[in-house]
């Protein structure tokens, strides 16, 4: 008698326990899908006239963001600047001096109007030596040139050739080169906003504003700031709530079309 009971008990417990076994695998929630991160604009920040100095490196390398570093070709410290910023991970562009309007310290073999194609040539070769790292080419000053078609048209095809974007630095309203980059088939895009007209610290964080406004706004937005000490203090405070608030940052590599 009481093996029969045990027996119908062991059986009645292996019933339940293969009943919730296939209750389990009917009624499985199913996982629960990780909502991706709203983005609320793409941005990159390009900074502008590396190779004076070493002394603003410790504090970039605090900024755990992705950055495009324009650095001048031939200075005493374009060289080691270059390798530090590229262990850093960060995108390094070479910024080809090109004549101003106005009286300016010009850098040497800055491209001026009316130059040959040859001596064009020379120089960027000679130039992207320098910054061998350079993934594209973006001018430094350069109003006057970058109004000129004729000119405009030597220096772009030659960065065709040795197969760089072009960035515009955008000096001047007037500037051919966005669109005729774009008319050549070279990758390119063209600079929004200045951050740092004014090295105080509230002018950058009010022009960092404007440019996550046009960001959202428009979907990207491209700023250049320079390689100065308050300048970078700011970028170092401020791009991280940014980023917290749906900003995404890029290297210019990411966004030039």
């Amino acid at each position: 008698m009481k093996n029969g009971i045990f027996k119908l008990l062991t059986g009645i417990l292996i019933l339940l326990v293969f009943t919730a076994i296939i209750l389990s695998a009917v009624y499985k929630k199913p996982p629960v899908k990780k909502q991706a991160p709203v983005i609320l604009g793409r941005i990159v920040i390009v900074i502008d006239d590396w190779g004076y100095s070493l002394n603003n490196l410790p504090i970039i390398q605090q900024i755990k963001i992705p950055l495009t570093c324009a650095i001048l070709p031939g200075l005493k410290d374009s060289d080691a600047v270059m390798k530090r910023l590229d262990s850093l991970g960060l995108e390094i562009i070479l910024h080809l001096p090109m004549e101003p309007k106005g009286r300016h310290n010009l850098e040497k073999d800055t491209i001026t109007l009316g130059m040959s194609a040859e001596r064009i040539s020379e120089i960027l070769d000679k130039d992207l030596s320098s910054v061998n790292l350079a993934k594209g080419v973006s001018n430094h000053m350069g109003s006057r040139v970058t109004e000129n078609k004729k000119t405009s048209l030597i220096v772009l095809s030659e960065i065709k050739k040795r197969n760089r974007y072009f960035f515009d630095s955008f000096v001047t309203n007037d500037s051919v080169c966005f669109d005729l980059a774009k008319k050549m088939g070279i990758k390119t895009a063209k600079r929004d906003i200045f951050l740092d007209d004014r090295s105080d610290f509230d002018y950058i964080k009010g022009n960092l504003i404007k440019l996550k406004n046009l960001a959202r706004k428009r979907g990207i937005a491209i700023g250049i700031g320079h390689d100065r000490k308050n300048t970078l203090l700011v970028l170092k405070e401020t791009l991280p709530q940014m980023e917290k608030e749906g900003y995404r940052f890029l290297f210019l590599s990411e966004v030039v079309q």
